[in-house]
């Protein structure tokens, strides 16, 4: 008969070490120099605290005490306190310009110029050939005009900031027309009606919902009208018995009556994207062909540059919004300027654009490429994963995201993840392991499965994702709740 386990020896509040005592002692004495001594002591008071609890509570075993021990767990919480809360993820949702997940993917050129800017003095408001202060939008707004075919240009820091400031600076304590069916709202509440009122506009809605004609817009000009407004719907669509006013007549009205027309584009594609198969959304320079006064749109979605809010137009209204007070507070940095001017001039080689934009390179990637790529990565997966699970590929579909045409789906291909049943497997779980990896790993659980849409993930990333997934073992998240 075996002798009964002789039970860990315990400890009591007052065998725990003191906090001079530890960080004197040569267990802690690489983490002093590795982390400073500001941060370890931190990190060993809270330990010390822990295992002061548990001693109260009867729990804490003498080997807890050990220097070696003790440091161990501080490394463990100062590596943590360490790790960078922005992370590189796998973007397998299926969503290109996916907000959550920080919309377009810079290329290569912007990075090289966000470097640059980042790590020395650069020309940001200074005049190189003049001597003297200059203007910062300066920078881009040559290559807004080229691109566009506006007389005028300025950059803030994202679209909204872009309709704040227009509207502040057209229409403060005036009327704005905008028709019914337009009066968005997008991710994060932010509603149309509301950056109104914070404009200190008065909004005028015509037309109904579903239907809005050029009369109405005519029949709501008052004496106290400002401007007119047309907001593209590119986060919804209304189908069926519906009709709406091409910013052309909208503009030849406004003529008529004195009156500038705004045009919030909101993802502001430059280029027709039916030259790549993709569906087709009016490009900026098509809008300020058709004769609005000014145009916005964001410069981090369809665009495919950093987040930005543009405005493009005539001269005389692009300066007076760039004159309006809140345009100082909404102003970009020199990192986002050399970032979107980067951007600007891969538009200038339209034939790279598909290679050197990663954002219409995704958009553009063949359904065959995505199908391969499954193949030779499915058997990787389902090592990862185990027996519980049975991993398979097929074909899925993508969308662009980030409001651009919300009802069109692109071909795309991934794979497919399902519990083996009678095994012990949770979707839950396994979805939860991915997004505790180093390099977490987004999918989306759907139809009791895990889909991992591969349109994002680029052939030079396989190697990173195979990583990734030989990781996976090490990770097992807490109070993960079963499927």
């Amino acid at each position: 008969m075996e002798a009964p386990a002789t039970p860990p020896a315990r400890a009591s509040a007052a065998d725990i070490p003191s906090v001079d005592r530890l960080l004197s002692g040569p267990a802690l004495a690489p983490l002093v120099d590795r982390y400073g001594r500001t941060q370890t002591t931190g990190a060993l008071r809270a330990h010390l605290d822990r295992l002061r609890a548990s001693a109260l509570a009867g729990s804490l075993e003498l080997a807890a005490l050990a220097g070696d021990a003790i440091a161990e767990a501080v490394e463990a919480a100062l590596l943590d306190a360490a790790k960078p809360r922005l992370r590189r993820v796998f973007n397998l949702t299926g969503t290109v310009l996916h907000t959550n997940l920080g919309r377009a993917v810079l290329p290569e050129a912007a990075a090289q110029a966000l470097a640059r800017a980042a790590t020395a003095p650069v020309n940001l408001e200074f005049d190189l050939a003049a001597g003297r202060r200059g203007d910062r939008d300066a920078l881009v707004e040559s290559l807004l005009c080229e691109l566009t075919g506006a007389e005028a240009a300025t950059v803030v820091n994202n679209n909204a900031a872009a309709v704040l400031l227009m509207l502040g600076a057209l229409a403060s304590r005036r009327e704005v027309v905008i028709s019914r069916g337009e009066l968005i709202e997008i991710g994060g509440a932010f509603r149309m009606p509301d950056i109104m009122r914070q404009a200190n506009a008065k909004l005028v809605e015509v037309g109904t919902t579903n239907r809005t004609h050029l009369a109405d817009y005519a029949q709501a000009i008052g004496p106290r009208t400002a401007l007119l407004v047309k907001v593209h719907t590119s986060n919804y669509a209304i189908s069926g018995f519906t009709a709406s006013v091409p910013t052309g007549e909208l503009s030849a009205l406004a003529r008529e009556h004195g009156l500038p027309v705004a045009v919030d584009l909101g993802s502001g594609s430059f280029v027709d994207l039916t030259a790549w198969g993709l569906p087709k959304e009016p490009t900026v320079h098509e809008t300020v062909a058709a004769g609005a006064d000014v145009v916005c749109f964001s410069g981090d979605k369809l665009l495919g540059g950093p987040q930005s809010g543009l405005l493009v137009g005539r001269a005389e209204v692009i300066r007076k919004i760039k004159r309006h007070p809140l345009k100082r507070a909404l102003r970009v940095d020199k990192l986002t300027l050399a970032a979107l001017e980067a951007v600007l001039q891969l538009y200038r080689a339209p034939d790279r654009l598909a290679v050197e934009l990663p954002t219409l390179r995704l958009l553009t990637r063949p359904a065959e490429s995505m199908r391969a790529q499954a193949a030779r990565l499915a058997p990787l997966v389902q090592q990862a994963v185990g027996d519980a699970y049975e991993v398979t590929h097929g074909p899925m579909a993508s969308q662009i995201g980030s409001g651009a045409l919300p009802v069109e789906q692109l071909p795309s291909h991934g794979l497919i993840v399902r519990p083996v049943k009678g095994r012990r497997a949770s979707l839950r779980r396994l979805e939860a392991g991915l997004r505790a990896l180093p390099n977490p790993v987004i999918g989306r659980i759907e139809d009791g499965a895990l889909r991992l849409d591969l349109r994002c993930l680029e052939e030079a990333d396989e190697a990173a994702f195979a990583a990734a997934w030989r990781m996976l073992g090490g990770f097992s998240p807490p109070n993960a709740a079963p499927t």
